[in-house]
């Protein structure tokens, strides 16, 4: 199989594969951004740059904790103006390779939100990804965009506009600690989102057994890693269940050419690679694609287009049990 059969079309853009790097461990320069490139993803995302440059927690901010990692790197950049020379380079470097570029933002207000996108439209990236976990700064309680349809849908609202006409799609990042996430997709949606990327990392907490006390300095953190991924999925798989055009990012807990496999299954149109990099090392990349093409191979499947949606071939039953739910025969002495 060569690498052409592992193509697929996210929303106007061809990709020559269905991986795509997260926003997070790679996405800091634009040298690990063409690694990636290189290593085989079809797209690269930055990591979330917000309006004015943060330091982030300190150091613990990220640990392996056996079931994958658990981070608090406290939304550390170099603010939006630095980022939009990174994303230029980056943009200039990867274009002629057919290589798509995503920013990723983040802001404490809707209004910040579409001041971040509009300034981000300079570097002309191909999509925005809207980082909605963030904490609601307006919000009485902080409450995170992710977590409200109507927040979310206004920070989308406040991003197509922004962008409007510069022919920049907006990808919105769900989170999986939403009482429904399927809710949270259709508002955005409707609000004018173009694909749609699930899931962020999931809330955790690691105590150290001997102190008592959280193992990161920012106490709690989010957890990434195979432990995410049965989480991913349903996320996923509630996400297309709800928005069923709407092309969907699937990442969390990918760390081999089966869990891509599974991902795209669920409702994924491509899948987000993270953590993998770092359980995995830095071939990672490189491997999962490899891991995809044999197990596509070895499976007789020709396309990614074949994988999509599996999931969502229902299974019939019927309407009554086939067999009784307890064993039945007479009991001597009964």
């Amino acid at each position: 199989m060569n690498h052409s059969e592992l193509s697929v079309t996210f929303l106007d853009c061809e990709l020559s594969t269905p991986l795509v790097l997260a926003s997070g461990i790679w996405g800091t320069t634009v040298s690990l951004l063409e690694r990636a490139a290189t290593a085989g993803c079809g797209a690269v995302t930055a990591k979330s740059c917000g309006p004015t440059p943060r330091s982030g927690h300190v150091n613990p901010s990220c640990v392996d904790w056996g079931g994958g990692l658990i981070n608090a790197i406290g939304l550390a950049n170099p603010g939006v103006e630095e980022e939009v020379g990174l994303l230029q380079e980056a943009k200039a470097r990867l274009q002629p390779r057919g290589i798509a570029v995503i920013a990723s933002i983040f802001a404490g207000t809707a209004a910040e939100f579409g001041d971040v996108a509009r300034s981000i439209a300079r570097a002309r990236p191909d999509f925005i990804e809207v980082n909605i976990s963030c904490p609601n700064v307006d919000s009485e309680f902080g409450e995170p965009f992710a977590a409200n349809a109507e927040a979310a849908a206004a920070v989308t609202a406040q991003v197509k506009e922004a962008v409007a006409g510069q022919d920049i799609a907006v990808i919105v990042k769900l989170a999986p600690n939403a009482p429904s996430i399927g809710r949270i997709a259709q508002a955005v949606v409707h609000a004018g989102a173009d694909a749609l990327c699930a899931i962020n990392t999931m809330p955790g907490l690691i105590l150290d057994p001997y102190s008592g006390q959280p193992v990161l300095a920012n106490r709690s953190g989010g957890i990434s890693g195979p432990a995410l991924k049965p989480i991913a999925l349903k996320a996923v798989y509630d996400a297309r269940k709800a928005c069923p055009r709407t092309p969907i990012i699937g990442t969390g807990g990918v760390t081999n050419g089966q869990d891509a496999v599974e991902m795209l299954m669920a409702g994924a149109t491509v899948v987000g690679i993270g953590s993998a990099i770092y359980l995995r090392g830095a071939a990672a990349i490189q491997t999962i694609c490899a891991e995809l093409q044999e197990w596509m191979a070895t499976h007789h499947i020709p396309r990614i287009a074949d994988l999509h949606n599996r999931a969502h071939r229902e299974l019939l039953y019927s309407d009554s049990p086939s067999t009784p739910p307890v064993p039945q025969g007479s009991v001597e002495g009964g």
